[in-house]
């Protein structure tokens, strides 16, 4: 499936209900991997009393495992069609779901068997949320108008967090009184019903290849070189590509590691509850959704003027985020006197309206460069957030124990670990900066042309 992009008024694109239809595989991919990251770790944690560094070692490796994501994007690539990678990888992220908690009820009695079958779970739930996640992006990319990029992407993330709600609230129930036994019988029926949903969101979106009736544009379509190794290096070779895969790596550095830190950070500087640093938590993620959805609705309704430019948001975001980090590590040498909580409210809106820019420009990007490399390139793009998710709560939390022995000063330690990704968010605001002037020069001529309502790559090689 080639990058399409006709003008909408064509019928080509999907409507906001086949924008919606396929939000739906996202919820069911956060549905399945909050049970894997979430409900587990608490199962292994409390229940069986296991080291905490057990879960986060699995999770861990659920995200390197990641790093396969261009060899899978490419397997895509080849066939032409992302259905059958969407509905396969959630199929082996639903096996992996239901390994997992298996291996966990095997662990009280024998724990050596329970972790080795938890890894090799954790691994085919890594391998079922990037196969199924980077043909998912593409379809979207290659399926939604450009002017929808923005609230597609807004549409998709809001639909995963639903995802992680929907699931936590029925796990919730369904779990009560708790047993080992009836957390596999819950899993694999969360496991069912998201390979159903997904088969349902995903049918009859995709056409057959060729299906346009212009068979001369289809003969003429670049196929995927025979080997991955030529494909990647292909799509690493493309400046675009290359800059946009360090700015994810960066903002996705700098994004995650503040997840693990904040809430502790409120708690020992500013001497929050658990209940009252949860709840700044769900501040910042009501400031996310919101960033989100206010970036969502500016760039679909203005499209045509700078307030709708995606890479001017992705820019402002990071900037942002930036500040708001470097006020974190002021407050947290002013004392009780900083308004904490209007400062994490505006981070996480800073956040979200990166986090949406920045996923509109790479559905956006996708189809840029050699044709038939949609796949292998958000999946060189994929593996960067996944990498740097997987590092950034272990380089975070770590720097926070070591700037803490070395300076004996907790506020001291956690401004600097904010400064530090403050610093990672400017660097990823420079890559961001070089990429659009670059995009820019691209779409001007250099790159590619609009004809005959495809977009055409100038240079074929």
């Amino acid at each position: 499936m080639t990058f399409d992009r006709r003008s909408a008024g064509s019928g080509a694109f999907l409507g906001w209900l086949g924008i919606v239809r396929l939000g739906l595989v996202q919820a069911a991919i956060g549905a399945l991997v909050v049970i894997t990251t979430s409900t587990l770790n608490r199962v292994q944690v409390v229940e069986l009393a296991l080291p905490a560094l057990l879960p986060g070692v699995l999770v861990a490796i659920h995200y390197f495992v990641q790093v396969l994501r261009p060899r899978l994007g490419y397997g895509s690539d080849i066939g032409g069609r992302r259905t059958p990678w969407i509905v396969g990888g959630i199929a082996v992220l639903g096996a992996g779901a239901v390994g997992a908690t298996l291996a966990t009820a095997l662990m009280p009695s024998d724990l050596a068997l329970g972790i080795a079958l938890s890894v090799l779970a954790f691994v085919a739930v890594g391998l079922g949320v990037g196969a199924c996640g980077t043909a998912l992006l593409v379809l979207i990319s290659t399926s939604v108008a450009p002017t929808r990029l923005a609230a597609a992407a807004t549409v998709t993330w809001v639909m995963m967090i639903a995802g992680f709600i929907v699931t936590t609230v029925i796990v919730g129930e369904m779990l009560d009184p708790f047993s080992l036994g009836r957390l596999v019988e819950v899993t694999a029926v969360i496991a069912a019903g998201a390979f159903l949903v997904t088969c349902l969101a995903v049918w009859g979106v995709e056409r057959p290849r060729g299906a346009s009736g212009d068979a001369q544009t289809a003969a003429s379509r670049a196929a995927p070189p025979s080997d991955f190794r030529t494909a990647l290096r292909e799509v690493w070779q493309e400046p675009h590509s290359r800059r946009l895969a360090s700015f994810v790596f960066m903002s996705m550095l700098a994004y995650s590691a503040q997840d693990l830190v904040l809430e502790p950070f409120a708690g020992t500087v500013f001497g929050l509850s658990p209940a009252d640093s949860t709840r700044l938590s769900g501040l910042q993620s009501g400031g996310v959704l919101i960033g989100m959805i206010v970036v969502a609705v500016i760039c679909t309704a203005g499209a045509a003027t700078r307030f709708g430019s995606l890479r001017a948001w992705t820019i402002g975001g990071c900037v942002g985020s930036a500040a708001m980090l470097v006020l974190l590590a002021i407050g947290g040498l002013v004392g009780q006197a900083w308004p904490l909580r209007a400062t994490v409210f505006m981070l996480g809106l800073a956040n979200g309206a990166f986090a949406v820019a920045a996923i509109g420009s790479m559905m956006g990007l996708v189809g840029r460069g050699r044709e038939s490399r949609e796949g292998t390139r958000m999946g060189l793009w994929g593996a960067a957030q996944a990498v740097a998710f997987g590092l950034g709560g272990i380089l975070a939390t770590g720097a926070v124990d070591l700037a803490k022995a070395a300076s004996g000063s907790a506020p001291l330690a956690y401004g600097v670990v904010f400064v530090t990704e403050a610093v990672l968010f400017v660097l990823a605001t420079l890559y961001a900066m070089r990429l659009s002037r670059e995009d820019t020069e691209s779409v001007a001529g250099s790159a590619g042309t609009e004809t005959g309502g495809r977009w055409a790559p100038a240079g074929r090689n």
